[in-house]
């Protein structure tokens, strides 16, 4: 809740102060799957990213007027240090099959890359 709801809510509280007396900005919220659809086990994860889907939409209708576009990205599994890193947790022996198993309900069935998501963040 700290991190993936409370720390999008201050950043946002923060900045939007400065864009909406300049009159412009941008902000882009990095939300997941987990925050559109359910995901099995995920229950407090999946609040705190729905939270912030709620958030950026809200957001986006109260500060339009300002000049502020507020957007999110809902990313799916992606090959990350800390994504490998908890792989190797659920299953050291065998993360990579770990791996295997975690994106079979993706519909390209491989992790994405960072720099895939990093694109659509930079034209946001």
């Amino acid at each position: 809740m700290n991190i993936n709801l409370n720390g999008v809510f201050f950043g946002m509280k923060h900045v939007l102060k400065v864009m909406k007396e300049q009159g412009c900005g941008s902000i882009v919220n990095t939300t997941s799957v987990g925050g559109i659809r359910s995901v099995g086990n995920q229950s407090g994860y999946s609040a705190t990213k729905h939270g912030v889907v709620g958030l950026t939409r809200n957001s986006a209708v109260e500060y339009g007027q300002f000049g502020v576009t507020i957007n999110a990205i809902a990313p799916g599994a992606i090959m990350t240090a800390m994504v490998e890193g908890s792989l190797k947790q659920m299953d050291p022996d065998n993360w990579e099959e770990a791996g295997k198993q975690f994106v079979s309900v993706n519909p390209l069935k491989r992790f994405g890359k960072p720099e895939e998501v990093s694109g659509l963040v930079a034209f946001l």
